[in-house]
């Protein structure tokens, strides 16, 4: 496909619906092109040419949108910088921001007005900063977005294990990507709807969703994740109203709006064909909890897509073909510590069961563990990015013979990809190998605990044994902390032989994760060497 031009189709017939605050804008995509042609003229004004980048923050307004095309009509890069994460200090993220705008060197910043007070003011000294909003205008200028082989995007990751990184993407590889989910999701050009809340910031809602449902002339339905989170019942029931054909989202999402649904009706009946589920460990009974709930609305069994991929990929790697059921396999979960895949029972006393993450998809080749090893996942991919930007270290370590190390552990079974989690979460105690996901993924099923907000985290001087602490945000307001404590400590022992120092319980929100919803391990372990926490209350082990 070439992407400039289905992006700028001028005949397309296809509609952005985007959440402004209170209600939906409904713009044709025409329309929006023809925005995002008047902000070009000043970004023109502002130096945006050929081989500049435009340092941006994402969020999900509808003169996002329009800008995002417009940086590209000038000429520019598009360099996405994170948002602040949840447990991140104003003082942490200008700390970050600045590191991160000091080796992108841009020529302008452009973010939402309501953002610009977080600019470090030696950066605002130095960088000209704009809100989206003061773009708009009339005007046309000569387009010329970046060539198949320039950097079109620099997508800077939320440091879930490290500081930012930037995948430089090229326009051929975003073109390719675009390709892969068109096959993953079964996508019929100018013929289906979109529906996401997911941030623009993040590769599943840029790529996955915006992008992809405006180069294929799809309608949009654009929310956002401050409303999700105010509001999970939301997503389903813009997907009804819409009548939604496909969707993207996290394990941890699907489970809150399974929940939030309750007993609630839907103004119609589902047309969902496909909703990619990934970002995160998926659980197979919110899975099945959600295929439940949310049936006799006409989900099919068939709907979800559990899937895995990473922004150095530009997005997706594997995924269930989408007229596919989900699935999922039992396996020993002391073997797996020891990097074997060991099938057992649902009854054995380890058994752990993992959802698979679909097949390799067109173009792409997965190296994994085989024949029952586990092992670092490699891909290879035509929508692998260059590196990461102005980083050659980081890009020799990650980056070879033309695959990517994904820093993810995983083996492939009869073809199906199975992703246990990240290199970085296997821990060591005592000499004895844990995986931290194995524990944090019991806790989760705890009901006194709110999903996806547990975190194992190792801690220790050096020469000292390390100790093991779970982090966790109780659900509601229990009365008593000791119980919960109590049992997320058998539950350790049980899963991995190992015994919890202490259970550090914190307010809503304080747990430190991506816009994504992955645990952020490095700044808990700093929050807790630095005594940064208010926590509810601490139960200690003897």
């Amino acid at each position: 496909m070439q992407l400039w031009n289905a992006l700028t189709n001028r005949s397309s017939g296809g509609t952005l619906h985007a959440w402004s605050g209170e209600e939906f804008e409904h713009t044709p995509w025409r329309e929006v092109v023809a925005d995002a042609q008047g902000m070009a003229t000043r970004l023109r004004a502002h130096g945006v040419r050929p081989g500049t980048r435009v340092a941006t923050v994402l969020t999900n307004t509808p003169e996002t949108v329009r800008g995002l095309l417009a940086i590209w009509l000038a000429g520019g890069a598009v360099a996405s910088l994170p948002l602040p994460t949840r447990g991140q200090s104003p003082a942490e993220y200008r700390c970050q921001f600045a590191a991160v705008a000091a080796r992108l060197d841009p020529t302008l910043l452009l973010m939402d007005d309501w953002l610009t007070s977080l600019v470090p003011e030696e950066l605002a000294a130095q960088l000209p900063v704009a809100g989206w909003a003061s773009l708009r205008g009339s005007g046309t200028i000569e387009p010329s977005p970046p060539g198949p082989e320039d950097i079109a995007f620099i997508q800077y990751s939320s440091g879930s294990t490290s500081t930012p990184k930037g995948c430089a993407l090229t326009t051929r590889a975003i073109e390719e990507q675009m390709k892969i989910i068109l096959a993953l999701t079964g996508g019929r050009p100018a013929h289906d709807t979109v529906v996401s809340w997911l941030p623009l910031s993040h590769d599943m809602g840029m790529f996955g969703c915006l992008l992809y449902a405006w180069a294929y002339d799809f309608h949009f339905v654009l929310s956002t994740p401050e409303r999700f989170a105010m509001a999970p019942r939301s997503w389903f029931r813009d997907m009804s109203e819409y009548e939604a054909t496909m969707t993207a989202g996290t394990s941890t999402a699907v489970h809150l709006a399974a929940r939030a649904q309750g007993r609630a009706e839907l103004p119609k009946e589902l047309r969902l064909r496909a909703a990619v589920i990934g970002a995160e460990r998926v659980d197979w009974d919110t899975l099945s909890t959600a295929t439940g709930k949310f049936g006799r609305f006409g989900l099919s069994g068939t709907a979800f897509q559990p899937a895995y991929g990473m922004a150095e990929a530009t997005l997706a790697v594997t995924g269930k073909p989408w007229a596919d059921a989900p699935s999922s396999l039992v396996f020993d979960g002391a073997a797996l510590l020891d990097r074997k895949a060991v099938e057992v029972s649902a009854d054995h006393p380890r058994a752990t069961r993992l959802v698979s993450n679909g097949v390799a998809l067109p173009g792409v080749e997965v190296v994994a563990g085989s024949s029952g090893e586990v092992a670092e996942i490699e891909v290879g991919s035509p929508s692998l990015a260059q590196g990461y930007y102005a980083d050659p270290e980081r890009t020799a370590d990650r980056f070879v013979n033309s695959r990517l190390r994904t820093g993810d552990l995983g083996f492939v079974h009869d073809g199906e990809l199975y992703v246990m989690g990240r290199v970085d979460d296997m821990l060591s105690v005592g000499g004895r190998k844990i995986y931290a996901a194995e524990i944090e993924s019991a806790v989760d099923s705890f009901p006194q605990v709110r999903k996806g907000c547990a975190a194992v985290v190792d801690i220790g001087a050096s020469g000292e044994l390390p100790r093991l602490v779970l982090m966790l945000e109780p659900q509601g307001k229990p009365r008593d902390f000791r119980p919960i404590a109590d049992q997320a400590a058998a539950v350790a022992r049980e899963k991995c032989g190992v015994a919890l120092s202490e259970c550090v319980f914190l307010p809503r929100g304080a747990l430190p994760k991506t816009p994504s919803g992955k645990i952020q391990r490095f700044r808990c372990r700093a929050m807790l060497d630095e005594d940064r926490l208010e926590p509810l209350a601490r139960v200690p082990f003897a």
